[in-house]
């Protein structure tokens, strides 16, 4: 056991130990992503809410669970892989469902360049990820550490 105040070689590098899919950064940004979008979504027409509602809902809490289940099978990395491409997809498929809200007026302009940005943000971390899968497919994956702040929640009231 180390002592008090003394720091491993990974902490002195600017990383730590990922235990649990909540330590992703691109889990948390995710998560965010998916409680902004429900909070917006509570303002959209009655009319949608087995369309557009339910869907983009769905699709932004997709992100999560996928990237949950694709980190507890991470010993097989094709699964990890398959798990994070599915997570890219279902980040695309919001992306989609935000054009819809924003061309029917629900959200406004604001609010989907930032929710847009925000998941081309997470794609690119599933990307790499995807890429560097070995790293994280180790018995213990450590990770650089989080340099940025996690981006605000998005509930500003929908138009």
């Amino acid at each position: 056991m180390r002592s008090e105040g003394r720091r491993t070689t990974d902490e002195r590098q600017g990383k730590k130990k990922i235990n649990r899919v909540r330590d992703l950064e691109v889990y948390r940004l995710a998560f965010d992503a998916a409680m902004g979008i429900f909070l917006i979504s509570k303002g959209f027409p009655v009319v949608e809410k087995y369309s557009l509602t339910d869907q983009v809902r769905r699709s932004s809490r997709s992100v999560c669970a996928n990237l949950a289940e694709g980190w507890r099978k991470r010993k097989y990395k094709a699964v990890f892989i398959n798990k994070l491409s599915d997570a890219a997809q279902e980040a695309a498929e919001t992306q989609t469902w935000l054009e819809f809200a924003f061309q029917c007026n629900y959200i406004t302009s604001e609010q989907f360049e930032k929710l847009y940005e925000h998941y081309e943000h997470i794609f690119a971390m599933l990307t790499t990820m995807e890429r560097k899968a070995d790293a994280f497919c180790k018995e213990s994956s450590v990770v650089p550490a989080k340099r940025s702040s996690i981006v605000h929640r998005f509930s500003q009231e929908a138009p």
